[in-house]
């Protein structure tokens, strides 16, 4: 069965659910795989960006802005 067939035939069987529970938990497991397959889409940044962020991150390390691993670590033990 292709999947065009397979949202027909899940269509019409939602159509026949009664239960509102039911309803709410197929709405609330779409909306969770949605959101999923939004946060999966992965944009990559080109040459200029990744030289502007290492210009940033040197300088950054340069001015002493940073934290170091310790640092990091402490915050969440």
């Amino acid at each position: 069965m292709n999947i065009e067939a397979r949202k027909i035939e899940f269509i019409q069987e939602f159509l026949k659910v009664q239960s509102e529970d039911v309803i709410s938990r197929l709405e609330k497991i779409l909306r969770k795989e949605n959101n999923t397959s939004d946060e999966n889409k992965f944009e990559p940044m080109n040459e200029e960006e990744l030289n502007k962020r290492i210009d940033q991150s040197e300088s950054d390390f340069r001015n002493k802005r940073f934290k170091s691993s310790s640092e990091l670590l402490s915050k969440y033990e």
